[in-house]
């Protein structure tokens, strides 16, 4: 476990994931945004080897955290912290959120959530195809607002 990357250096391996892509941040669409969160999915980290230290989120639906309605993609991956006995101490989320102008169609496709945690026996490609799948509205649109961030939680 000593050769992955730590924890803290996640925001900056999605940020340089993000860059990769040859659009600039102001033209990055959904479609470009998706292989880079995958690739930044599949690199591990020096985590506990607990099946829900190191987990995916994807989420999408119309939110007003900004003051106004925005449709919001978010992609995010999740860490699990634990203290110097190895007990749960709290979370680490790193964070792409591509929010969009609401438009009927994003609207009407509500709110959805899914998960996916390393080392659980589930199929990673699987989980990706069903996110692209869902993403099928947004991937030509460029976002309106894109934020890249860490946060406990």
């Amino acid at each position: 476990m000593d050769d992955l990357p730590r924890i803290e250096e996640a925001l900056a391996v999605l940020r340089a994931e993000l860059e990769v892509e040859p659009s600039t941040k102001a033209e990055l669409t959904t479609r470009a945004a998706l292989p880079a969160f995958m690739r930044f999915a599949r690199q591990r980290f020096a985590t506990a080897p607990t099946p829900d230290s190191d987990g995916l989120l994807f989420q999408y639906g119309t939110y007003s955290f900004s003051g106004r309605p925005m449709f919001t993609v978010d992609l995010t991956r999740q860490f699990d912290i634990s203290d110097d006995e190895g007990e749960h101490e709290h979370y680490v989320q790193v964070h792409c959120e591509l929010r969009y102008e609401c438009a009927p169609v994003l609207h009407a496709l509500g709110s959805f959530g899914s998960w996916f945690f390393h080392d659980a026996d589930a199929d990673l490609d699987e989980w990706f195809a069903a996110t692209e799948r869902h993403l099928e509205p947004v991937l030509a649109r460029a976002p309106a607002e894109i934020d890249v961030y860490e946060e406990p939680v």
